[in-house]
């Protein structure tokens, strides 16, 4: 399944970012949800998982992510249900964080 850059959100780099927060990587978020794609098993768990590796260095290392899992789950482009968001690590709780939180999929 080939699909475009934007089709989770458009590309941008978090350098360049205005965050509240510092990020540190990209995630893979599933809308109206805490979830996000660990990048070793390619499932998405929720961000209180232990364990949980959501953290891609780039955005197209993302979006390979998201397209593999789109293609696993055999859903369609329009209606696929994530997102590549920016994300941070907290030391203390040992865990991803969610830079903007829970995005809904619809407003």
């Amino acid at each position: 399944m080939s699909l475009p850059a934007d089709a989770f959100g458009d590309r941008f780099d978090i350098e360049r970012l205005p965050l509240p927060r510092p990020a540190c990587g990209y995630a893979v978020q599933k809308l109206d949800t805490d979830q996000v794609l660990d990048r070793r098993t390619g499932h998405l768990k929720p961000l209180r998982s232990p364990g949980l590796d959501a953290l891609f260095d780039t955005f197209d290392d993302a979006h390979e992510a998201a397209v593999a899992w789109t293609s696993r789950h055999d859903i369609d482009a329009e209606d696929q249900p994530l997102a590549i968001v920016p994300a941070g690590f907290d030391d203390v709780l040992d865990r991803p964080i969610l830079i903007y939180g829970v995005l809904c999929g619809r407003p």
